[in-house]
C-alpha cells in the first residue's frame, strides 16, 4: 500500500525521510531488532526492503555499544535507525544519539508533562536540553558550526511517544500537540492489557473505540499516529485508510527467526514420513 498526498504541516522542518515518507502518506516498513548483536540485521533489512529498524531496548539485554553500533551502521547503507529505550530512562537517549540512532521511541508515554520531558532529551538548546557534542555519525563526524549541529540534529531526529494506557489515550491530543513530537503510535497489546480486554485475532470494538478517539485526538492536533499490535492486517489497513500513518512494522528478529526454525523443522520431519521399515521417535 502506497499513497501519496500533500505533506501534512506536522512535517514541516523535518529532514527525516521517514517523516517525509509518511507527509506524502507513502508506507514505511520497519523491522524490529531484538536478538541480534551485529551490523547485519542492519544489512538483511536494507536488503529486504525495509526503510528503517528498531531497536528494542525495552525488551532486550543488548548493551548500548551493540545498538549503537547497529544504528551507525544503518545510516551508513540509507536506513532510518530508531531506537526504543526502557520505561523512563531518559538518561540513555543522549548517548544513543550521539552513536548514530536518528529517532528515540519512548514507551507508555500518559501525560503532555511527559512528553515534554522526552523532548528535552532528544533535542539541542533552545529545543531541548541534549548535551552537546562536537561530531556526530549522522553527519559524518564533520565538525559544523555549533549552531548549524544544532539544529541540522534537531530537524533530522525523530521524537515518537508510545500510547499504551488509558491514561494515555485520554491526554492524547495534549501530547500530540507538545512541540518537538514528531509522531505517536498507539502500542495496542499493552493498551488492550491495560484495559484488562481478552485478547484474540479480533480487535475489541473498545480497543477499536480508543483507536478512533487517538486518530481523531491527533488528526486535530496535526500529528500523525501509527496503530501497532494488532495482527489483523485488514484492520490496520482499514485505519490507515482512515487517516492512521502508514508505518508498518513488519515482525521482531526474535520472532522471524522462531517462525523459521518451527518451519524448517516441519519440512525435516515431512521429508522422513513415512519412511518404508524404520520407526521414528520423537
Amino acid at each position: 500500500m502506497e499513497t501519496r498526498d500533500t505533506p501534512s504541516p506536522a512535517s514541516a522542518g523535518s529532514t527525516s525521510p521517514v517523516m517525509q515518507r509518511l507527509a506524502r502518506r507513502q508506507w514505511v516498513a520497519a523491522l524490529g531488532v531484538r536478538h541480534a548483536r551485529g551490523a547485519e540485521i542492519a544489512r538483511l533489512a536494507k536488503a529486504s526492503g525495509h526503510h528503517a529498524i528498531w531497536v528494542d531496548l525495552e525488551h532486550s539485554a543488548m548493551p548500548i555499544d551493540a545498538a549503537g553500533a547497529i544504528c551507525a551502521t544503518a545510516l551508513d547503507i540509507g536506513l532510518v535507525p530508531f531506537v526504543r529505550v526502557p520505561e523512563r530512562e531518559y538518561g540513555v537517549i543522549g548517548r544513543l544519539l550521539d552513536a548514530g540512532a536518528a529517532g528515540i521511541i519512548v514507551p507508555r508515554v500518559e501525560t503532555a508533562e511527559q512528553a515534554a520531558d522526552v523532548v528535552a532529551a532528544c533535542r539541542f538548546p533552545p529545543e531541548g536540553h541534549r548535551s552537546a557534542i562536537a561530531a556526530l555519525p549522522a553527519f559524518g563526524y564533520r565538525r559544523l558550526p555549533a549552531a548549524e549541529l544544532r539544529e541540522c540534529a534537531n530537524r533530522s531526529t525523530v521524537v515518537k511517544l508510545l500510547i499504551e494506557s488509558p491514561r494515555g489515550i485520554e491526554n492524547i491530543e495534549a501530547i500530540a500537540r507538545v512541540p518537538g513530537v514528531d509522531l505517536l503510535a498507539i502500542g495496542s497489546n499493552d493498551l488492550g492489557a491495560e484495559m484488562n480486554l481478552a485478547g484474540g485475532p479480533a480487535v475489541h470494538p473498545l480497543l477499536r473505540e480508543a483507536h478512533d478517539a487517538a486518530l481523531a485526538a491527533c488528526a486535530r492536533a496535526g500529528k500523525p499516529l501509527a496503530i501497532g499490535g494488532v495482527a489483523d492486517t485488514a484492520y490496520v489497513a482499514d485505519c490507515i485508510r482512515r487517516g492512521a500513518a502508514p508505518f508498518l512494522m513488519t515482525g521482531i528478529d526474535t520472532d522471524l527467526l522462531l517462525a523459521v526454525l518451527h518451519e524448517r523443522v516441519a519440512q525435516a520431519l515431512d521429508s522422513v514420513r513415512p519412511l518404508d521399515g524404520a520407526v521414528l521417535l520423537d
